[in-house]
């Protein structure tokens, strides 16, 4: 389940709520902005493959719940159309053009390393990406479609959420394997996400 499957029945893009390390949750207020009936929307959503659940709250939210987080990496990620004026110096955590730059050379190290120690680019198991660490950098890619059609996408801030939560995915859940280890699915599945992140995070080209 993606979060433009969803945006094409709620006739706008949900919102990840929460921190998706245990479950990955969506809102929505569309059947309020749209003044449509919350329980047949919900009924609507329901239908659709890989909703777990569709609660409706209060005078109509609705809180979707996926079953698989990792399927929103099945269509590819938009680049945002923003060009940071971070400078390049000084080359610390403390700035935030360097987090963001460096998470986009991690992520093109993770690919590169990938085609070279032969992770296989078919197979992909959206599933297999259930470690925290990864849950956090899907949840953090799920905001995008809303953001894109935002008055106030606040881009900087969403940038540098997506770079840090990358840069631990990357150190604690390695995309290509480790020592002796041999490569298999989740590897596969780690790379997708690391080919998500370079495309939204901005390189040495745009900062």
């Amino acid at each position: 389940m993606t979060p433009e499957e969803l945006a094409a029945v709620l006739g706008e893009p949900p919102a990840p709520e929460g921190t998706w390390e245990r479950e990955a949750v969506y809102v929505s207020a569309a059947a309020l902005r749209r003044g449509l009936d919350a329980a047949e929307l919900a009924e609507r959503v329901r239908a659709l493959g890989g909703v777990g659940s569709v609660e409706v709250r209060g005078k109509g939210f609705l809180r979707i719940v996926v079953t698989v987080p990792g399927d929103l990496l099945r269509s590819a990620p938009v680049r945002p159309p923003f060009s940071p004026a971070w400078p390049d110096f000084p080359r610390t955590w403390d700035n935030p053009g360097f987090v963001v730059r460096y998470g986009h050379a991690r992520a093109s190290a993770a690919l590169r390393w990938a085609r070279e120690l032969g992770v296989p680019e078919s197979g992909f198991a959206a599933g297999l990406l259930d470690d925290p660490w990864h849950r956090r950098v899907l949840r953090a890619l799920a905001e995008l479609p809303g953001r894109l059609v935002s008055r106030e996408p606040g881009w900087e801030s969403y940038l540098l959420r997506l770079a840090l939560a990358y840069h631990d995915a990357h150190e604690r859940a390695p995309a290509v394997p480790v020592g002796d280890e041999e490569p298999g699915p989740v590897h596969t599945a780690r790379v997708r996400v690391a080919a998500a992140v370079r495309e939204v995070l901005p390189g040495p080209d745009r900062l």
